[in-house]
């Protein structure tokens, strides 16, 4: 009799439980809901600071002059001025070996000669785990001073600029402040991809429960990144939201946050995924070009008039025809 009783409220208890989250998932939902309510202002759309991250093969060998050339007929008729062209990445030790760019002079020779208004940033990162050993480990002072090293050699070759996107850094991660710091002295240009910022209060410290990382970032940490860097790209992608709707109105939130937080003396533009591989099939429905751009739209139409914003599309080997012309109808 006891044990039935026992048994009885453990299953009350789960059943709460669960109730509990469900409405906790409902409310998320309408909230997310809500931001992408009413209309975007006409004047709200690209003022010419957007970016494109490029793929590997630019400066591998295995683009040619004449894909620049290509490259460079579709991006005039955009409003994209910054480019992140990957470059590395770094070694588990924090070593760039120059062999990974053997082309980077060559490809931005090539696109300074078509594209003179693009500022071009070697897009540099890697997986940071420190609790694995075959995993760049930014907590090392030995591997910083590697990467510093590696970044001193690529700027030899005549990028802008440096746009790290390190993942995942933890929230208050120091180190990574630190290595934003002494990245000043080799690039006048300082850029970083940066997760989602916390939507509402709680959700770092359940995410973080849940996947073992930091998804969101506090708003805190949010911004002693951004008083170190020029620009900020924060990836809004991979959202876990399943529907159209909820994923414009996470993008909404997520460029509000970053509005308010970001200088406008700091250039900010917001990820739009233009990429379908996501790997959870409702997210290749839920989330696109034009949802980031409507979002990205309402949040600027309540801010008021912003310059130096913009969507920020990723990546060019995986977009299709339909992210351009998404981009170019809804936010362009």
């Amino acid at each position: 009799m006891i044990a039935r009783t026992v048994i009885r409220r453990g299953l009350r208890l789960v059943a709460l439980a669960l109730a509990v989250v469900v409405a906790l998932v409902g409310l998320l939902a309408v909230a997310l809901r809500l931001q992408f309510t009413g209309a975007p202002a006409a004047w709200a759309k690209s003022t010419g600071n957007d970016a494109l991250w490029l793929g590997h093969a630019w400066v591998d060998g295995r683009r040619t002059e004449h894909d620049v050339e290509l490259l460079a007929v579709r991006l005039r008729a955009t409003g994209i001025k910054d480019v992140y062209v990957h470059s590395g990445p770094f070694e588990y030790d924090g070593r760039l070996d120059p062999a990974k760019y053997p082309n980077a002079g060559n490809f931005i020779s090539w696109m300074r000669e078509r594209l003179p208004g693009i500022r071009i940033s070697a897009w540099l990162g890697q997986t940071v785990d420190a609790g694995l050993d075959d995993h760049l480990d930014l907590d090392d002072p030995k591997s910083r001073e590697n990467v510093l090293a590696g970044v001193a050699a690529v700027m030899k070759t005549g990028y802008d600029g440096i746009h790290y996107n390190f993942e995942p850094i933890g929230d208050a991660d120091t180190e990574f402040l630190d290595l934003l710091d002494r990245t000043r002295r080799y690039t006048k240009l300082l850029s970083a991809s940066t997760p989602q910022i916390e939507p509402y209060p709680g959700m770092r410290l359940t995410a973080r429960a849940l996947l073992g990382h930091d998804k969101y970032w506090s708003e805190g940490y949010f911004s002693e990144v951004v008083h170190r860097v020029d620009q900020v790209a924060v990836m809004t992608y991979d959202s876990y939201t399943p529907l159209q709707s909820l994923y414009g109105g996470h993008v909404a939130r997520q460029a509000r946050l970053a509005l308010d937080l970001v200088p406008a003396g700091k250039s900010l533009v917001i990820g739009a995924p233009a990429y379908h591989d996501h790997g959870v099939p409702w997210l290749d429905a839920a989330e696109s070009v034009e949802m980031a751009a409507e979002g990205a739209r309402l949040a600027l139409s309540d801010h008021g008039r912003r310059e130096r914003f913009g969507l920020a599309l990723y990546v060019d080997f995986a977009a299709t025809e339909k992210d351009w012309h998404e981009y170019m109808t809804r936010w362009r």
